[in-house]
């Protein structure tokens, strides 16, 4: 079984929800993480959000390449919350 046939934790929405609003999150750290893919995070975003957050969202994440790690420019260096544990 995946881990998107799985259901997720409160806790895990909530990490998902708070990586895909982050710029410097790229859906492959989701993936990574959580083994969901950008289609599946967009698929958890919808229907964990309110619609006009969602929309917002999605607007907000149209064309962003740092959402993207192929995508992104080699000065983008990688962002770790400060609550998360510092490997």
């Amino acid at each position: 079984m995946t881990r998107a046939q799985v259901a997720l934790t409160e806790s895990d929405v909530s990490r998902i929800v708070e990586m895909a609003w982050e710029d410097r999150t790229a859906f492959e750290t989701i993936e990574t993480q959580f083994g969901l893919n950008e289609s599946a995070v967009v698929d958890v975003m919808r229907r964990h959000m309110k619609p006009s957050s969602f929309r917002m969202w999605r607007k907000r994440m149209a064309g962003r390449t740092t959402k993207h790690l192929a995508l992104r420019s080699s000065e983008v260096q990688r962002h770790r919350a400060s609550h998360t544990r510092q490997a």
